[in-house]
């Protein structure tokens, strides 16, 4: 099965927003064996739309769309395709006492055109949206299938991951079933994770292995086509070892792990505190713990030292360090996180400084940034990267470095990581 994704808004065209939907639906057919060949933006343009849809079912047999399911007149995607197609639109009762039960809770007033989000296309499979008002469609005739999501990606991803996938799944898989595994990797480039792997992927035929690389990551996804899920595991459970002993040193995580999520589940399973000061990252590093349910049970909290009076006068780095070292050093790195530790009496305390850009500071280049870990009575540790990115690209990258030599400190002191 080939597909072609079609995102539709003009939105888009202008560069207002990204277009993150295709990239999440291609990484998600993948998983599935389903090949995708072409990304298409089109306007909210009727006449367009429908060229473009005629241009894809010449090459593709599954076409997705995002976007155009709303209320407004220019929300046009399933009216278009239900002309091109011949097929009348007709309420969707399920949908149309979930709209109306919103508005209701809400004690807001439905306006007429809201009811236009309960229309689908006449003999679809409707896909519920749990997070938001109009529902997706699953449409097949004798020679495509065409499928139509919801433009905000947290109606979207959600949709497809649990309504459409699972349908889509059962039409390619002949009866068996597909199984993913991802492994997830910090600290080591997309380059040289697959010189080391590059055998494997040479040879690789079920399972298949596909490396994608983003935000200083690199994953690798392991996926198996088997009669059932024991068989599926009994082909990717070599293959991941084979993996874990050529690149394992680098792994953090698998599946849905994120750097934070893993470096939460490390802290509270093993009742260890944090805090940290913060200068360049100016309370980024807090603010990715904190997106994890249950960090208050270990996240203390810290301070945000970005002015060198606040580093000496509140968090209590000597002036006589930063004076001899500068403020962007191992030395202040870490005695940041020695005091933050001290200050709020907790296992473990991190600092951060450095560069962000786009001026030097500290007398040092944009891009230099220090970590300091101080951890119980051992001795701290620092780290510096030379950064090349943007500012804010720098800033999120320490953030997720200093989490990555955390995660690698607890696991070199026997805690799970894995």
């Amino acid at each position: 099965m080939n597909a072609e994704i079609i995102a539709v808004g003009s939105e888009l065209l202008l560069g207002q927003i990204v277009n993150t939907n295709a990239r999440f639906i291609s990484s998600q057919l993948s998983e599935l064996g389903i090949n995708v060949f072409y990304h298409t933006v089109v306007g909210d343009n009727p006449k367009r739309l429908e060229e473009v849809i005629e241009h894809a079912e010449k090459r593709a047999d599954l076409i997705i769309f995002s976007g155009g399911l709303g209320p407004t007149k220019d929300d046009l995607t399933k009216e278009t395709i239900a002309k091109h197609l011949g097929v009348p639109l007709e309420q969707n009762d399920d949908a149309m006492e979930y709209i109306m039960t919103f508005f209701e809770k809400r004690n807001r007033k439905m306006t007429e055109n809201n009811r236009k989000q309960a229309l689908v296309l006449k003999g679809c499979e409707v896909l519920r949206n749990e997070n938001g008002m109009a529902p997706g469609m699953l449409f097949e005739n004798d020679t495509h299938t065409y499928i139509l999501l919801p433009g905000p990606p947290k109606e979207m991803q959600p949709m497809f991951q649990f309504e459409a996938k699972p349908k889509l799944a059962k039409r390619v898989s002949d009866g068996g079933l597909i199984v993913s595994h991802v492994l997830r990797f910090y600290g080591i480039g997309e380059a040289e994770l697959e010189d080391r792997v590059q055998h494997l992927l040479d040879a690789q035929t079920n399972p298949t292995i596909a490396p994608l690389a983003g935000d200083g990551e690199v994953t690798l996804r392991i996926t198996a086509k088997a009669d059932t899920e024991e068989e599926a595991w009994g082909l990717i459970t070599p293959t991941r070892q084979e993996i874990l002993d050529l690149v394992g040193e680098y792994l953090y995580g698998v599946n849905d792990d994120s750097l934070s999520s893993k470096l939460a589940d490390m802290l509270i399973e093993n009742k260890i505190t944090i805090s940290a000061a913060e200068s360049l990252t100016a309370g980024l590093f807090q603010s990715e713990l904190a997106a994890n349910p249950g960090i208050s049970e270990v996240l203390y909290g810290g301070m945000v030292t970005y002015n060198e009076d606040v580093k000496v006068n509140q968090l209590g780095v000597s002036r006589e360090l930063i004076d001899k070292y500068s403020v962007v050093s191992a030395e202040c790195a870490a005695e940041m996180a020695v005091r933050i530790k001290e200050k709020f009496g907790t296992d473990l305390g991190v600092g951060l400084t450095g560069a962000a850009g786009p001026a030097e500071h500290g007398g040092r280049a944009v891009g230099t940034v220090w970590i300091g870990i101080a951890y119980g009575q051992d001795e701290p540790l620092t780290y510096q990267l030379n950064l090349q990115g943007m500012r804010n690209t720098n800033r999120i990258r320490a953030v997720k470095t200093a989490i990555h030599h955390i995660i690698q400190l607890l696991s070199s002191k026997g805690y799970r990581k894995i």
